[in-house]
């Protein structure tokens, strides 16, 4: 299973259109029954979501994509504890999230976030050539702030800002109340225009930012 699942989580990080909200029901009764095929439906729906979930946690594609990889087979070994009728992904991301939670606990590493290899993971709207100097420079500014984020509000960006997921979308994924989410999502803002401005000032830490072109 591991082998087959690596097949479909390591090539080019696209959703595919196979799942859908009518049939994701059906699809998940087939992987509750261990259908393989079914589960690699799941897997091509929602791995490019994974693998961005992922990212924000460890600021590394290489990782990103291992610990994505990893997060999934997880899940399909514990299909017995998925509850029927209830949406596949907020399992998975919670799966996900302390998965890497652990993997960044275990390698104590100082997140450096990689825009560019984020950027070619995950499609993108290119800077004009007017536009391309002042774009990278807020770029290494903004993903050194990030990095600097405590986990809950780096997590509540990057399903914000990343994900573009609704209030409500957020609230089911983590679990928490909307009146949470807002709270967070405000507070982890204010604390990112904060490090912003900060990283201005003072200029990109080289621990965060890399070297720059």
């Amino acid at each position: 299973m591991a082998a087959r699942l690596q097949l479909a989580v390591a090539g080019p990080i696209q959703a595919g259109p196979i799942v859908t909200e009518d049939n994701e029901n059906e699809i998940i009764a087939g992987w509750k029954r261990g259908d393989k095929r079914s589960y690699e439906k799941l897997v091509r729906r929602y791995m490019s979501d994974a693998f961005m979930v992922a990212y924000g946690f460890v600021g590394n594609a290489e990782d990103a994509r291992d610990l994505s990889q990893e997060a999934f087979v997880k899940a399909y070994h514990a299909r017995a504890r998925f509850e029927a009728g209830r949406p596949f992904y907020p399992w998975l991301y919670r799966i996900l999230r302390n998965h890497c939670l652990n993997f960044v606990q275990r390698t104590r590493r100082t997140l450096s976030i990689d825009a560019d290899d984020f950027h070619r993971e995950i499609a993108s709207t290119r800077p004009t050539p007017l536009d391309a100097l002042e774009s990278e420079e807020r770029k290494c500014i903004v993903r050194a702030a990030i990095a600097r984020l405590s986990d809950d509000h780096r997590e509540i960006i990057v399903l914000k800002t990343f994900k573009e997921l609704s209030y409500k979308e957020i609230s089911e994924v983590l679990d928490i109340p909307i009146g949470t989410v807002m709270s967070r999502l405000f507070y982890a803002r204010q604390a990112l225009r904060v490090l912003i401005e900060e990283i201005e000032r003072d200029g990109v830490p080289k621990a965060a930012g890399g070297e720059t072109a």
